[in-house]
């Protein structure tokens, strides 16, 4: 068993986090101790793992909430949960895209300065008039 400051360090979150979540409800069957304090297991830290994910995924508060309600109905929830998955995968595909461009562009852009420092290029800008 973990306490709370334990779990965080495993975790890699704020106790902060880990409070909210647990205040939250996402967080089911925290045991306490002697003195009220919550402790976690291997199980309950894993599934904190698996909100870190989530989050990282874009779910909202709410949405993991209908995650969460979902798992604790056994396995006959797995093709909903794997449609909101999917969702949060395609999103995700499309936002990599957009970074990629962006990253594309911050490289092209670089190398059309370091083309201008080294004399390789003619200074163009769209925004002012250099004739």
């Amino acid at each position: 068993m973990y306490s709370m400051k334990e779990t965080c360090e495993k975790v890699n979150m704020s106790y902060e986090t880990l409070k909210f979540y647990c205040n939250q409800g996402l967080i089911p069957n925290v045991k306490r101790d002697k003195n009220n304090y919550r402790i976690f297991d291997d199980y309950n830290v894993a599934w904190i793992i698996s909100l870190s994910c989530l989050k990282n995924c874009g779910m909202s508060i709410s949405e993991m909430k209908d995650y969460l309600a979902l798992c604790l109905k056994g396995e006959s929830t797995i093709p909903e949960r794997q449609k909101i998955l999917e969702a949060k995968r395609k999103s995700l595909v499309e936002k990599q895209k957009e970074l990629q461009n962006s990253i594309d562009y911050i490289d092209w852009k670089q190398d059309f300065y370091n083309d201008v420092l080294s004399g390789k290029t003619k200074y163009k800008s769209n925004l002012i008039n250099l004739d």
